[in-house]
């Protein structure tokens, strides 16, 4: 990658499999159909650009530390590339714009579903070795995009960045019970290297000086919900219509 540096850009749109390209690009079409009517065509592009490239920057760090870790050269030369990053990505957009939306078929709430996905992609790498090359890109594709959506993606309505609602804070990635505990860690983070200054040059931004806008928090975060819900509800009345229409066809 040193001497190729355009691998960290190329990196996420190359899979190794026919299994990924498929599992990809129907992970592109599907999710892509919820997310892009919300965020708008050009956002939508962004988001995947950013979050693949910084992705491939954080991998590539990772191999680099590994190897100076353990003096094995088969962390240089291992293969790694996928579009994995951006999909797992994509759910912390789920987890952004419908939270309380209940999934159908799975019975969870969608803003469970970017930790329910990196816990079974763990527990899988317990069982299959070579599954853990896909680690890194998977955690750091949804690190990324957790960043992207809280600090950086503009709101051309509001013209604010970023999201900074409770509900979409990096503890509610676990369990309630390790809140306390995660809050305090994540905050030292937030200072160090996710931190953003409280005005922005324009006086545009969510705070103004310490405190967050009145009502900010909640009125972003309820139009984007509500924005989402209609989406998913076109999608899913969509999918219905084509189901009764298929039935009908079927009767004549």
């Amino acid at each position: 990658t040193i001497p190729f540096a355009w691998n960290l850009i190329t990196a996420g749109y190359v899979e190794q499999s026919v299994y990924g390209v498929v599992v990809s690009t129907l992970s592109l079409l599907f999710i892509g159909k919820l997310l892009e009517p919300v965020w708008g065509s050009r956002e939508f592009i962004k988001f995947i650009f950013v979050v693949n490239f910084l992705t491939s920057v954080c991998v590539f760090i990772t191999a680099i530390a590994l190897y100076y870790i353990t003096r094995q050269e088969n962390y240089l030369y291992m293969p790694l590339s996928g579009f994995h990053g951006v999909i797992f990505g994509f759910l912390v957009g789920i987890k952004q714009i419908i939270p309380d939306q209940e999934l159908p078929f799975l019975k969870i709430k969608a803003k469970w579903l970017p930790s329910m996905t990196l816990l079974l992609s763990f527990a899988v790498c317990f069982w299959t070795i070579e599954a853990t090359t896909y680690l890194p890109t998977i955690v750091s594709g949804t690190y990324i995009s957790w960043i992207y959506l809280r600090y950086w993606q503009m709101k051309p309505e509001t013209k604010l960045r970023g999201d900074p609602s409770e509900d979409f804070a990096f503890s509610t990635f676990f369990p309630e019970f390790l809140r306390p505990v995660i809050d305090p860690i994540a905050s030292i983070f937030h200072r160090l290297f996710c931190g953003r200054s409280d005005t922005s040059d324009d006086g545009q931004d969510y705070t103004l000086g310490s405190e967050p806008l009145p009502g900010s928090d909640s009125i972003e975060a309820s139009r984007r919900r509500e924005r989402g819900a209609r989406a998913l509800e076109e999608r899913l009345a969509a999918e219905r219509l084509a189901a009764a229409a298929r039935t009908a066809e079927e009767n004549v």
